[in-house]
């Protein structure tokens, strides 16, 4: 999947379209590993503060862990825990909507377009289009991170931003976070190569509602390729 098109607006999109937002969207993934720590509700207030058009990709965090840890004692096979997987994103992102004051539910290309053009932040319940993207592997090698980095792909130009409890250094490469097995397996295939990538981490937090508030992306930029190394001097 590397190199997938960036999709033009979908016919949902076309009210809106000429709108200054659509080329300024941010895809957030908000790992569901915050679920259980005290910073979900400080993430929350930071992102509810944003001037950008942001889509909220929710982590599956502890209800995904329940299907990893269920499914070798029940026996069911990927596909399966893939689609109950995706389910358990959709249940962190009901509770998000409930915690959140400007968050609202959206499953389709209409849903994210009219959440947007109201003022509001859609948080993504991925399962109906992520079932119907053929291109989506069905398996654990695909979690949140992939279908955030699809869902960054198909709005045209998106930026996206991965909200993880990890600080990264400021070289941070693609590859170097595929390797160090902080995105999926599939991440790199799917990310486009006309997504900007941001990682946010702890450090992020205590700023990251100013810059939303500014317009601007908490976290590092990732780069696709390692940084040339400085020539000596002569």
């Amino acid at each position: 999947m590397a190199g997938q098109a960036v999709t033009r607006w979908p016919r949902e999109w076309q009210s809106v379209a000429g709108g200054s937002f659509v080329d300024n969207i941010l895809v957030v993934k908000f790992g569901g590993s915050y679920a259980t720590t005290p910073d979900l509700l400080r993430w929350l207030k930071a992102i509810e503060a944003t001037r950008m058009p942001v889509v909220i990709v929710p982590g599956g965090g502890p209800f995904a862990e329940a299907v990893r840890r269920y499914q070798p004692r029940i026996g069911f096979d990927d596909a399966t825990a893939h689609e109950m997987a995706i389910l358990a994103m959709e249940q962190f992102g009901l509770a998000l909507v409930g915690l959140g004051s400007r968050l609202v539910r959206a499953s389709d290309d209409a849903g994210i377009a009219a959440a947007l053009e109201r003022g509001d932040i859609p948080v993504w319940m991925p399962r109906q289009m992520a079932l119907a993207a053929p291109e989506i592997d069905r398996d654990w090698s695909v979690t949140s991170d992939s279908l955030a980095a699809w869902l960054a792909g198909h709005i045209s130009g998106a930026r996206l931003c991965l909200i993880k409890q990890i600080d990264l250094p400021d070289d941070s490469t693609l590859a170097a976070l595929a390797g160090a097995e902080i995105v999926d397996e599939a991440f790199s295939r799917v990310l486009n190569e006309a997504t900007d990538l941001y990682v946010a981490g702890p450090a992020d937090l205590s700023a990251a509602g100013i810059n939303l508030g500014e317009g601007t992306i908490p976290g590092r930029r990732i780069l696709r390729q390692p940084a040339p190394a400085a020539s000596a001097p002569a």
